[in-house]
C-alpha cells in the first residue's frame, strides 16, 4: 500500500515516540526557522494562507504556513544583540516572499515550537502572524503544489475527514484561532506560548505532550492536568485543563 502524507506524519511522531525524555526549550543546538501565518478578513470570517508542499522531503504533501530555515542573509544588518526571534521573524519574512510573492510585516509573535527529543529531524520553529503589505500572489512552483485562503475552522473540519494533511503545530495553531470574528480579533487572541514536545502514548495511540501536563515529564506522570493533542486517530483532540 502507497504511503500517504498522513502516514508521513505519524511516522515522524511514531520515531519520537521511541525516546521518553522531555523536549528542552532553548536548545543552542538546533536549527531555526520562521514561518508566517498570513491572516486576511474574508466574507464568512478571518482567512489564513495555507500552502501545499510538493510530495517528497519533510513536510511532503502537508498543508503548512509559508515559511523555513535561517539562512545566512538573514542576519546581514542586525545589531550584534539581536534575538533569535529576530533572526527567525527575517526568515519568515524572505520565505513568505520567496514562496509566495507576498510581502508581509509580522504584527505578532505567536508560538516556539521544539520538536521531540528523538524526532529524526529537529528544527526550532517560531511562528509569527502578519498581513501582506504588498506584492501578488504567484506561489512558487518548486515549493507550492497548492494554495488557499482558508478559515481555520473550516480546514481543521477538512482535516478531520483525512482531506488535508496538517503536521500538529500547524493544527494546534489552527485550533487556538478558529473561533476568531475577523483578522483583528485573531490577532488580538494571540498570546506567545512556547511548545517543547514530547512524544507519549496514548489509549487511542500517539499524542503529543507539553509543558502543564502530567505526563511531560514523565510517561504516565500522575495528575489530572493536561496539555496534549492526541494524533493516533482521526479525528485530532486536543485538551488542555489545569487538573
Amino acid at each position: 500500500m502507497q504511503e500517504t502524507p498522513l502516514d508521513r506524519v505519524l511516522d515522524v511522531i511514531a520515531a519520537a515516540s521511541d525516546s521518553t525524555a522531555a523536549g528542552a526549550i532553548d536548545d543552542p543546538d538546533l536549527p531555526v526557522a520562521g514561518t508566517a501565518l498570513i491572516v486576511r478578513d474574508g466574507d464568512a470570517g478571518p482567512e489564513v494562507l495555507l500552502i501545499q508542499r510538493p510530495d517528497r522531503g519533510s513536510f511532503g504533501g502537508a498543508w503548512v504556513f509559508p515559511g523555513g530555515k535561517v539562512e545566512a542573509s538573514d542576519r546581514e544588518g542586525l545589531a550584534v544583540d539581536a534575538t533569535e526571534e529576530d533572526v527567525a521573524r527575517r526568515a519568515a519574512v524572505r520565505e513568505s516572499l520567496e514562496e509566495t510573492g507576498l510581502e508581509i510585516e509580522p504584527v505578532v509573535t505567536l508560538s516556539q515550537w521544539d520538536p521531540p527529543v528523538g524526532a529524526k529531524v529537529r528544527i526550532r520553529t517560531w511562528f509569527f502572524i502578519a498581513r501582506a503589505i504588498g506584492g501578488e500572489l504567484a506561489p512558487s512552483p518548486d515549493e507550492v503544489v497548492g494554495w488557499e485562503w482558508v478559515r481555520p475552522r473550516d480546514v481543521l473540519d477538512r482535516h478531520a475527514t483525512a482531506d488535508v494533511t496538517l503536521y500538529p503545530p500547524t493544527w494546534v495553531t489552527l485550533n487556538a484561532l478558529a473561533d476568531a470574528s475577523d483578522s483583528d480579533a485573531l490577532i488580538a487572541r494571540a498570546t506567545f506560548e512556547r511548545f517543547s514536545t514530547t512524544a507519549r502514548q496514548a489509549a487511542t495511540g500517539l499524542m503529543l505532550v507539553w509543558q502543564g501536563d502530567a505526563a511531560f515529564e514523565t510517561e504516565g506522570g500522575a495528575g489530572a492536568a493536561r496539555h496534549r493533542l492526541e494524533v493516533g486517530v482521526l479525528p485530532w483532540v486536543y485538551t488542555r485543563s489545569a487538573g
